[in-house]
């Protein structure tokens, strides 16, 4: 069976960009400890937004599915869900509410995984939340043509709960040693997770979920308030090639964790990043309305629909938005990206140079 060496792994990863961007979280952190204890009241808006788009990003990256109305209601716990994708995503809201509120008093351990997993399937009826999975499972891809091919082998059946024990424990004991930067075990577990694959449905959320686990038991709370499984959801492409480049090799402890953790970290520190924007925006009154969605589309990289930028403007009526975007699209300030439903918009940077 795999060794979980995670002092010895954790050395490897300790290079200058790795080391810098860790540094750069710190510093992140601090920075959102002192506005968090001077405008907590302020952060109530960021945080229903960021529950939203966790629920729906994490959900969407599996391919579940349920309208932006819908969407809103479940995780406002308005309505019940109706189909099963949707009690896929109120499962999902349930356990990530469980872990914004009582962080800090779940520990890694296999009971606890398996509880979370339980929760995540509450909804649904069946027997799948809350055991480990009954036979082994494969990582499949498909390629352009169609052609489907083992990605991934993971640990089999029979070997899962002592693999997911195994790992538990190596984590807690470099944590507790009081040596080692959480921000870089948490990464080296996260994989190792995903390589187990303890379940037969749901390890891709359930490692999101340890993610922001592992990240506000340390301390690094940035999860709340701006979704990192919506990042995670805008960059997946690289999220599932830095997972395959950093999985080679893994049954044979012969794996290279760097790539993932670049990934892990960039992300993290890609959601600190927002939060300081958004901070910015919020606690400048004297904004009129339309140069509030102004500044919230400029702070934002990549696209926003104006139901993001609604749930984000709670006190903006729905024609103040679309005058804005209109009068925004017209300027040449940002680009609108057609696509029905969905269409969508973003910042012009090219007309900045």
């Amino acid at each position: 069976m795999r060794q979980y060496d995670y002092a010895a792994v954790y050395q490897s990863l300790l290079i200058p960009d790795i080391v810098g961007m860790v540094g750069q979280i710190h510093e992140y952190k601090g920075e959102q400890n002192l506005f968090i204890e001077a405008k907590a009241d302020t952060l109530s808006q960021l945080l229903e937004i960021a529950k939203i788009q966790s629920t729906e990003a994490s959900n969407r990256i599996e391919g579940i599915y349920t309208s932006s109305e819908r969407l809103e209601q479940l995780v406002k716990e308005k309505t019940m869900p109706k189909t099963r994708n949707e009690q896929e995503i109120a499962g999902y809201r349930d356990a990530l509410s469980t872990i914004h509120e009582s962080h800090d008093f779940i520990p890694l351990k296999p009971s606890i995984i398996l509880q979370l997993h339980r929760d995540l399937y509450r909804f649904s009826g069946t027997s799948v939340g809350g055991n480990y999975k009954s036979t082994d499972n494969i990582i499949e891809e498909t390629d352009v043509q169609g052609n489907k091919f083992v990605r991934f082998q993971p640990v089999p059946a029979w070997e899962t709960p002592e693999a997911v024990e195994r790992a538990c424990q190596a984590y807690n004991s470099a944590l507790d040693c009081g040596e080692y930067d959480p921000l870089l075990l948490m990464p080296i577990f996260i994989l190792d997770f995903l390589c187990i694959h303890p379940f037969n449905d749901g390890n891709g959320r359930m490692s999101r979920l340890l993610t922001l686990l592992l990240l506000y038991r340390a301390g690094y709370i940035v999860g709340k308030y701006i979704s990192i499984e919506k990042l995670i959801e805008k960059t997946k492409e690289t999220y599932y090639d830095t997972l395959q480049e950093s999985s080679v090799g893994w049954h044979e402890g012969a794996n290279d964790y760097i790539s993932f953790t670049r990934y892990l970290l960039g992300v993290v520190l890609a959601a600190y990043r927002e939060f300081s924007s958004r901070v910015q925006t919020l606690i400048t009154s004297d904004l009129s309305k339309p140069e509030r969605v102004r500044e919230i589309i400029r702070n934002t990289l990549g696209k926003i629909t104006k139901a993001e930028l609604m749930r984000q403007c709670p006190d903006i009526s729905q024609v103040t938005v679309q005058r804005a975007l209109n009068d925004m699209v017209k300027s040449g300030e940002i680009i609108k990206i057609s696509g029905g439903r969905y269409t969508s918009y973003i910042w012009n940077r090219e007309r900045e140079i």
